[in-house]
């Protein structure tokens, strides 16, 4: 069960990023088929793989199992956004945001 959440959440967040699984085990310095071994729940990652993945996605370990937040890494990019504003325009963007979901 557990080897099978992992293997979607990893092909799900690798598809979100528009990258083979070839390409995703190369950028993070493991053999070539690492990343598919594991969406093919064959093996697991180690811890320190893990956290490989998880920095290669932008995203906390505990990100990385919350299927309620299918774009996390894109929450990451609207946070640091979010910064740089002010109150009035954070307002004006609640608004917005809150009018979108209607």
């Amino acid at each position: 069960m557990f080897e099978e959440q992992l293997a979607r959440r990893l092909t799900a967040l690798r598809e979100q990023k528009q990258v083979s699984a070839r390409e995703m085990s190369l950028d993070i310095g493991l053999s070539e088929s690492y990343v598919n071994n594991i969406e093919n729940q064959k093996m697991l990652p180690s811890m320190r793989n893990f956290f490989y993945i998880c920095d290669y996605f932008g995203i906390t370990p505990r990100e990385f199992f919350d299927d309620e937040t299918p774009c996390p890494q894109q929450l990451h990019r609207l946070m640091d956004a979010l910064k740089a504003l002010d109150a009035k325009q954070l307002d004006a963007l609640v608004n917005l945001a809150e009018q979108m979901k209607r």
